[in-house]
C-alpha cells in the first residue's frame, strides 16, 4: 500500500513539474513576442528614407523587441503637431523643425537624436532636355519651388546663391503650393524648373514630363537634412527604446550599403506600390552614390552649425541655438 502510495505521489509530483515547467516556458515565450509599441510619424513617404523601410522589412525592429507603427504625416507643421500633442512618439522630420519649437521656447523641447539622411534630397527638373546644364540657366525663369522655411526650399536657395543666382529677383520662384502637390502642379503647368524628391524626379523623366538637370544633394554638400527627433521627456523615460530603436536603423543602413539596389529595392517595394521596381533600384542608387544615406546616423556640431547657416541665409534664422540644447549624440553612441 505504502510502495503505491509512493509511486502514485511521485507521478503527480512529476506531472506537477511539468506543468510548471511548461507554465514556465510559455510565461518567457510570451515575454519574447510581447513587443513594445513605438508611434513614428515620417513627413512624407521617400525613398530618401530607405533604410528606414528596410528595418522594417527585414525585421531589425523586431529583432531589438520593438513594434513600430509608421504613419505618415504629410508634411513638416503637420508631424510635429503630431510629436507635441503626444499623436506619436518619434518623428522623422527636417532638424530645423526643432529649432523652429525651441524659439517657442517649449517647456519640452525637441531633441535630434538620429540623423537618418546625410544631404538635401531633391534634384532640379526642367522642363526641356538640357545636353549642357549651367545653374545661370535659371535666370529669368518660372521655377516651382517647395514650402518657404522647410529645408527643400531653404537648401535650395542655398545651392543658388552658391552659384550666384538670387532666387526671389532672378527668377519667378512659386511657393504656395503643398508639398504633395508639387509634382502634379509641375505636370499640368508651364513653369520652367521644379524642385523634386525621388522616385518623382525620375517618374517625371520616364514620362517625359521632364528632365533631372542636376541634384541639390551634391551641391550642398553634407547637410542633417532628415533627423529622428522626439521630445525631452520622452527620451528621458524611453532612453533604452531609443537606444534599441537606432540599433535597428544601423543595421539596415549597414544593409542597404552592401547589397545591390535591386534586391534592395524589391526589399521597400511594399511601400512603393505604384512605382516599378528599377525605377526604385535607380533612385536607390542615386541617392547612395551621393552619400544621402547617413553612414553612422551621428548629427555632429559642424553639420548642426551647416544647417543652422542655411537657416539665417533664408532669413529664418536671426540667432544661433546651441549644439547640446537640442541634440543628443550619446544615444546613437550607445546602440554602436
Amino acid at each position: 500500500m505504502m510502495k503505491k502510495w509512493l509511486k502514485s505521489g511521485c507521478t503527480l509530483l512529476l506531472a506537477a513539474l511539468l506543468a510548471f515547467s511548461l507554465s514556465a516556458c510559455g510565461s518567457i515565450g510570451s515575454k519574447k513576442k510581447a513587443l513594445q509599441k513605438v508611434r513614428v510619424a515620417e513627413v512624407t513617404r521617400s525613398v530618401f528614407y530607405t533604410p528606414l523601410y528596410v528595418a522594417l522589412e527585414k525585421g531589425y525592429f523586431k529583432e531589438e523587441g520593438l513594434d513600430i507603427k509608421l504613419t505618415t504625416t504629410w508634411g513638416g507643421d503637420k508631424t510635429m503637431t503630431a510629436l507635441l500633442s503626444g499623436g506619436t512618439d518619434i518623428a522623422l522630420v527636417g532638424s530645423e523643425t526643432s529649432i523652429y519649437v525651441y524659439k517657442q521656447k517649449a517647456a519640452d523641447p525637441v531633441i535630434n537624436f538620429a540623423q537618418l539622411t546625410a544631404t538635401d534630397g531633391t534634384f532640379l527638373v526642367s522642363r526641356k532636355k538640357i545636353d549642357h546644364f549651367s545653374w545661370d540657366m535659371l535666370k529669368g525663369t518660372t521655377f516651382l519651388g517647395q514650402r518657404k522655411g522647410g529645408m527643400p526650399q531653404m537648401v535650395g536657395e542655398f545651392v543658388l546663391k552658391k552659384h550666384g543666382i538670387d532666387p526671389h529677383k532672378d527668377t519667378k520662384l512659386i511657393q504656395n503650393i503643398d508639398f504633395a502637390n508639387v509634382a502634379n502642379a509641375y505636370a499640368s503647368g508651364t513653369e520652367d524648373f521644379v524642385q523634386l524628391f525621388e522616385p518623382t524626379a525620375s517618374t517625371m523623366e520616364k514620362e517625359g514630363k521632364g528632365y533631372i538637370v542636376a541634384s541639390f544633394g551634391k551641391e550642398s554638400g553634407e547637410v542633417p537634412y532628415t533627423t529622428f527627433m522626439a521630445k525631452q521627456s520622452y527620451l528621458k523615460e524611453h532612453e533604452k527604446t531609443a537606444v534599441k530603436f537606432v540599433r535597428a536603423l544601423l543595421k539596415a543602413g549597414k544593409w542597404v550599403q552592401e547589397t545591390d539596389a535591386e534586391t534592395v529595392a524589391k526589399t521597400v517595394q511594399p511601400y512603393f506600390k505604384d512605382t516599378k521596381t528599377d525605377m526604385l533600384a535607380s533612385s536607390i542608387e542615386r541617392y547612395r552614390s551621393q552619400g544621402s544615406f547617413s553612414s553612422d546616423m551621428i548629427l555632429t556640431k559642424s553639420g548642426w552649425n551647416t544647417i543652422q547657416d542655411i537657416m539665417k541665409e533664408a532669413g529664418e534664422l536671426d540667432h544661433t541655438v546651441p549644439y547640446d540644447k537640442l541634440v543628443n549624440a550619446s544615444i546613437v553612441k550607445k546602440a554602436k
